[in-house]
């Protein structure tokens, strides 16, 4: 296991051509980024295992081979994390703001380095790694700011005010183990670690194979900016052998990831009753009505459908337009889908990149070929760009897709839309509810008035008005999450870094006791207190 020290390499002067690993990025660097990975050196004989090397989305390269942790090496992560943790919860506010605030201006400062690494391990645009840095650093400064505040201790009413005294108060649950997926590597394997740090927890991570090495980068960066040693572990290794491990062995677990997956750590969780934060799949509905800005909403939709590559967890799947407008909208949907660039790059130039992997361009393949084949119209789109690169997919939008189609309620996880229409609000808002996640949604509307009417019914985590998801994404202070089958708990505000701890009542009694007091009959104490009881309630008191 690493010792603290800057393993962050300097900012590189060289961009990379399409396709290659950054040329900053050597073995030696590599490996020592690796050498953050906790390994129980203890065993004797111990072979030097390794997971199967990722593969580089723009050529299908291999990117590093991380070593493959297995039970044991969670087991000691978790003692040394536990370890850590018990000096760290005594530390105080300051302290933790410090390294918040140390860690921003160093994310920020060394941006470059870790763009290259998102867009070498996930294929994104640029620019779609660039919102990942700027979501991260708004966090750490959000809770810097604000974590104090929300884990300070609250005065409450006593049961006999005057005598009892009582205050509510927040400890830290111990060592908070993440589970965090490839599709947005810095923001959601970094994004949960900030408030757990801050509210006085160790953590322990477990880096997903593909997007290794950017958790790894920020654990370096998070050493740099001041971190104690052994307050954040790092694994990796085979979802379902480490990945549950560390559910057998945290004290709180937060996994982002599909549903079914989600289902097993709660019930895993549950059964030790530990806590669980879940975010997970979403079929995420957009309603356009009649008297939106057309064009405003077509913008809106294809960024909030096509953002990295359609692979984000509240990216717009089903578009509902008023009747009254579709075809108008329909034809600036797909002028503004078709003017998308479609690339791959270490700079600017392209909208949108490849999907992340082989497995996922066929699960989308096969999406959009079956709803072909039962009778759905590709609007634009709707094929592969081997010319682009090997994983690229032209950003697509169907109509006459129908439930007899997996695309119509299953999650696609790639870019693809469909476009259905609808007559009255109420019947976009059962659409919008049709199935079973609820996590995202957005409706646009120059009424905004009868906007937040039609979003107070519609059972997603998020209603967006006049944006497509990023409004509420992106506004830290309020907390993000799902409902039904999309999740439950919720990242980012108060609830954000609270769910990090456990609350504790302290009541202190002062002067005399409660009960019947000493050689007195019962039976009077029991007779005064129901008059006071009855005067309380005259007097309107809670």
């Amino acid at each position: 296991m690493s010792t603290e020290q800057d393993q962050v390499a300097p900012a590189p002067a060289d961009r990379a051509a399409p396709g290659a690993r950054p040329a900053w990025v050597g073995d030696e660097l590599i490996a020592r980024w690796t050498g953050w990975i906790c390994r129980d050196g203890a065993r004797p004989g111990r072979k030097a295992e390794t997971c199967a090397p990722a593969l580089a989305p723009y050529d299908l390269a291999p990117t590093a081979a991380v070593p493959a942790c297995d039970p044991q090496d969670v087991a000691a992560a978790v003692t040394g994390a536990r370890a850590a943790q018990h000096t760290w919860a005594a530390t105080s506010p300051r302290r933790r703001r410090g390294l918040l605030l140390a860690f921003h201006d160093l994310l920020l400062a060394r941006q470059e380095e870790v763009l290259d690494l998102i867009q070498w391990e996930t294929g994104k645009a640029r620019l779609h790694a660039w919102q990942e840095v700027a979501q991260v650093a708004a966090i750490a400064r959000h809770y810097a700011r604000r974590g104090a505040r929300y884990l300070a201790p609250r005065r409450v009413r006593g049961m006999v005010p005057g005598l009892t005294r009582v205050v509510e108060a927040r400890v830290p649950k111990g060592v908070v183990g993440i589970v965090s997926p490839w599709n947005y590597p810095l923001y959601l394997g970094v994004g949960d670690v900030l408030p757990a740090l801050c509210a006085g927890n160790a953590v322990v991570s477990k880096a997903d194979e593909q997007t290794a090495l950017t958790m790894l980068w920020t654990r370096a960066l998070m050493a740099e900016a001041g971190l104690p040693a052994g307050l954040w572990q790092v694994v990796t290794g085979d979802g379902p052998v480490v990945g549950s491990a560390l559910v057998d062995r945290a004290d709180f677990v937060c996994f982002t990831g599909s549903t079914a997956t989600g289902r097993v750590v709660a019930e895993r969780a549950a059964r030790r009753l530990v806590g669980a934060s879940l975010e997970l799949g979403g079929k995420n509905p957009l309603i356009v009505r009649a008297d939106a800005d057309l064009a405003a909403a077509a913008a809106g939709t294809v960024a909030s459908a096509f953002a990295n590559s359609g692979q984000m967890c509240i990216h717009t799947e089903r578009v509902y337009v008023d009747a009254c407008v579709h075809a108008a909208f329909r034809d600036l949907l797909v002028a503004a889908t078709r003017a998308l660039r479609l690339g791959q790059g270490y700079d600017y130039g392209a909208d949108l990149g490849p999907l992340v992997s082989a497995a996922q361009l066929a699960s989308v393949t096969a999406h959009v070929e079956e709803a072909v084949a039962k009778g759905a119209t590709v609007l634009t789109g709707g094929r592969a760009r081997p010319d682009v690169g090997p994983l690229a997919y032209e950003p697509t939008v169907l109509e006459g897709v129908t439930p007899a189609m997996a695309v119509c309620a299953e999650e696609t996880f790639g870019p693809v839309l469909s476009l259905y229409s609808y007559a009255t609000d109420a019947e976009a808002v059962e659409l919008a509810n049709q199935g079973d996640y609820g996590l995202s949604a957005s409706i646009w509307s120059r009424d905004t008035r009868a906007a937040r009417r039609m979003a107070r019914l519609v059972r997603c985590g998020a209603v967006n008005i006049n944006d497509g998801a990023a409004a509420a994404a992106g506004s830290i202070e309020a907390g993000m999450g799902g409902m039904r089958d999309s999740g439950a708990g919720r990242r980012h505000g108060a609830e954000g870094i609270r769910k990090f701890t456990d609350g504790q009542t302290l009541a202190e009694q002062r002067l005399m006791p409660l009960g019947p007091p000493p050689g007195k009959p019962v039976a009077d104490f029991v007779r005064r207190t129901n008059g006071r009881l009855a005067l309380l309630r005259r007097l309107g008191a809670r």
